[in-house]
Order: structure tokens, then sequence, then C-alpha cells
């Protein structure tokens, strides 16, 4: 039993399911799991133990409730729960208690979901370095001086330190992706649509999407069967159910036509980024995959990704007071956008994505690095130049993601090897629209030649007075 955290979830689910583990056992070791690790990453930050075993103890005197049932779960601290604490990373909301569930949320307790308690997040879940006025930097488990990476860095460091079985995480320009990598598991951004969320100020907005997040792509299906499908709360829902990704994983790539990028197109790469990453096409070669090295075009993804998201900021959080400096900046940029910056944004955005069609007829998949640095020092606000080139702000170190976020398709982020230093490297797996569960076959295969992320224990907790604290 005092392995239960390191345990996958669908290994979890077939124990929970034969009677071989209670519930409330499996919520109790990974409670002891939160209090064991977590001081020293900070990734859990608002904890609901006792609700947590009263679910559990509910769970086991109860039918069995769906595909999650008795599974720990951890809720990102931007999506709304009721009744606990959800600061959205904003000391503007620092005492926030929502009365209603996201969508999201309620799925996940339908299908017999626990929720232990709120990762960790930026304020508003702005920037892909986890820290913020509320509860401070979120390490990474690996070495505990480096960002766990964001926006979804708590959900990241939990999962790599088994004090959860499965994460929700958001993505606009990387959110999802980026901790994954850095800390070693797993993350899908979805297909638009396909995990649907309300929004009262831009329900057609396809920039952001919410996705699952765990250590293995077995794991990811899961959760997908959970909270994937239909609901009229988002005009862009797809009509597929979430009982899709039940479907068997296994399949023969030979022959399959993938493109390699390294740097999609000649952004720069950190060195030892780039020789990880590039380990990738002896891996799907030898998956019986024909790789080509080919860059996508991608020209007018950097001009309507940064449109389209200053927009988005003045939108929702231009009426705000008192928000930090990146989401300042954020509505700052929103402000100066015109109707001609969105017209020339949505050109340029459709013809990319008729480019990009064109290139998906060539090729069945683009595999390419998922953040073009490993992870960063913990107290480094963000990334400001790569092998010597400078940053001109705070996002431009992120364009590996949030290129590919404008394509409109699936990108998957698994682990692909290790820096010299020991610290994770995922590899970007990304389809067509629509494609999630090839994609995810696809990163199965991958993950099946190369071995899942672990469980890790980091180092002794860090002194409180310490940078990022």
């Amino acid at each position: 039993m005092s392995t239960l955290h390191e345990a996958s979830a669908v290994e979890l689910s077939e124990l929970l399911r034969g009677r071989q583990v209670s519930a409330v056992e499996v919520t109790e070791a990974h409670l002891r799991r939160i209090e064991e690790v977590n001081p020293a990453v900070n990734a859990v930050v608002t904890l609901v133990a006792e609700r947590a075993l009263d679910r559990a103890a509910e769970l086991d005197a109860g039918p069995w409730r769906g595909p999650l049932h008795g599974l720990p779960v951890g809720h990102k601290d931007l999506v709304a729960t009721a009744g606990v604490r959800t600061t959205y990373g904003s000391a503007v909301f620092a005492g926030h208690v929502p009365d209603t569930d996201d969508l999201l949320v309620t799925r996940v307790r339908a299908a017999g979901g626990v929720m232990l308690g709120k990762t960790n997040t930026p304020e508003f879940g702005t920037g892909s370095h986890t820290v913020n006025e509320v509860f401070g930097a979120t390490r990474n488990p690996y070495d505990l001086e480096k960002s766990a990476g964001g926006s979804s860095g708590g959900a990241a460091a939990a999962l790599a330190t088994g004090m959860v079985a499965l994460a929700d995480g958001s993505d606009m320009g990387g959110s999802l992706r980026n901790p994954a990598s850095f800390c070693g598991i797993v993350g899908l951004r979805p297909t638009p649509g396909r995990v649907p969320a309300r929004s009262d100020t831009a329900a057609w907005y396809t920039l952001g999407v919410s996705g699952p997040m765990a250590r293995t792509v077995a794991d990811v299906c899961l959760f997908m069967t959970a909270i994937a499908g239909f609901d009229p709360v988002s005009p862009l829902s797809v009509r597929e159910g979430g009982e899709m990704f039940a479907a068997a994983l296994d399949r023969d790539f030979t022959g399959a036509r993938i493109a390699f990028s390294a740097d999609l197109g000649g952004l720069p790469v950190d060195h030892e980024t780039a020789g990880v990453t590039a380990g990738a096409v002896d891996v799907l070669t030898g998956l019986g995959a024909v790789v080509e090295r080919a860059d996508p075009d991608l020209t007018g993804a950097e001009k309507a990704f940064r449109t389209y998201r200053s927009w988005f900021y003045a939108l929702n959080f231009g009426d705000l007071e008192g928000v930090g400096p990146n989401v300042a900046w954020n509505v700052e940029q929103g402000r100066k956008v015109t109707g001609e910056d969105l017209a020339r944004a949505e050109r340029l955005r459709t013809a990319l994505y008729h480019r990009m069609n064109a290139f998906f007829d060539r090729y069945d998949f683009l595999v390419a690095p998922v953040s073009q640095v490993p992870p960063f020092p913990v107290g480094q606000p963000y990334v400001t130049e790569i092998n010597g080139e400078p940053m001109p702000d705070y996002l431009a170190w992120m364009r590996s993601c949030y290129w590919i976020s404008v394509l409109g398709g699936p990108a998957l982020s698994v682990p692909c090897g290790f820096t010299a230093d020991g610290l994770p490297v995922g590899v970007q797996i990304i389809g067509r629209p629509w494609a999630d569960l090839d994609v995810l076959r696809l990163g199965h295969a991958f993950e099946r030649a190369t071995g899942p992320g672990r469980v890790v224990t980091p180092p002794a907790a860090v002194p409180p007075g310490a940078p990022g604290r």
C-alpha cells in the first residue's frame, strides 16, 4: 500500500475495480505523499483532505461510478470548484470561493474522481513559469532550483511526484505542454472543443483549451473518456463522445509519414534540448515510420497568436485593478489592437490553416521540440536569451508551443529524454485538427519505445527564504 502513489491511473483503476484496494486507501496514500513532498515543490496550494476522504468513503460504499472511480485528481487553480478556494493565482481573488463548479470539475466528479485539491498556476495562467503573489513558486521535482514550467506547473509537478494520479491543465501558448516537458510527464493540448468549457466573454475563442495531464499516455486517454464530449455550454463543442478514447492504443506505424522539425523553421533551440529531441528520429524510425526532416511554413503564426492573445487579455482582464505585471502588460498590448489588426490576424491564420492542410496531406504527423530550452532557474522570471540570442519579451521563448496553438489541432507532449544534468525534455507530436486519438496512439508507441514517465522524489526542501519562495 505504501507504493500506491507510484501506480498509474490505469493500474489503480484495475485495483479499485477488482476491490483489491479501496478508494479510501488510495486517497490516504496520495495524501501521505502530498504531506511528504509538497513542502519542497509547492504544487498543491489548496488541500481538501477531509473532503477527499469523505468522498472516497462514499465511493467505497456505493456502486461503480465511472472511469475515474476512486482516482485522486488535482484541479488547476484556474477552474472553479464550488466551496473550495479558487484564486486564479491572483492576489485580486486571494479569498475567492466559487458557488459552482466548472464543467470539467462536474464531469470528473460524475466519473468518480476524488478531488484532492488545487494546483498552482501563475496569475490567470499568464506565462510558462508557475509563480504568483498568493502562493509563490512551484519548483521542479528533478531540481528544486529550477522552474516546473507553466502555467500548469503545479499540475505537472504534482503528477511527477505522485501526489495525484491525474490532473487537468489548460493551454493557450504552451501552458500544458511546457510543464509536461519540464517535469517529465504527458500532456495533451486537444483540438479546441474536444474538452468543452464555458466562457461568458469569448465563447468562440480557440487559442485557449483545457486538457488532460498524467504520467502515461494511457492515463491521459482514461482521463479523456471522462472530460471529453459534447456539451452545448460551448459553441465549439465536438459532437464525438469521450468514449472514443477508450479505444485500443496499439497501432502499427510502419510506413507512417512523419515530418521532424528540429526548430520549426529557424527558432533558436538550446543545444542540449536540440540534442535530446533529435533522438526522437531514431525512435520513430524504429517504429517503422518514414521520417523526413521538414519544416512547416508557419508564416503568420507569430502575428496571429499575439494579436488574438492581447485582444483576449484586454477583453477579460482590462477592468481589473491590482493585477501583476505580466497580466497588465498583456492588457496594455490588447488595448492597442485595432479592427485592422484583427482582420490581418484572421487572414494570416486562414492562410496558415490551408497551408497546414496541404502539409498534413504529405505527412501524417509533425514532431518537434516542445520547449526551446530545458528548465531554467526558478528565481528567473522568464528566459531572456537562447544560445546567446536575446528574447525581446517574456513570451518569445515559448514560440515552439504558441505557434502550434494557432494551428487548431492536437499537440501532445511526451517525455523524450534528459539533459546531462538529468532534467527532463519532452517532444511534441502534432496532428491535424480532430486527429487527437491518432496523436495519442503515436505518443503511446513512442512511450513504449522509450519508457513511461516515472515518479520522482525531490531532494530535501529548500530553505523558506530561498529565491522563488
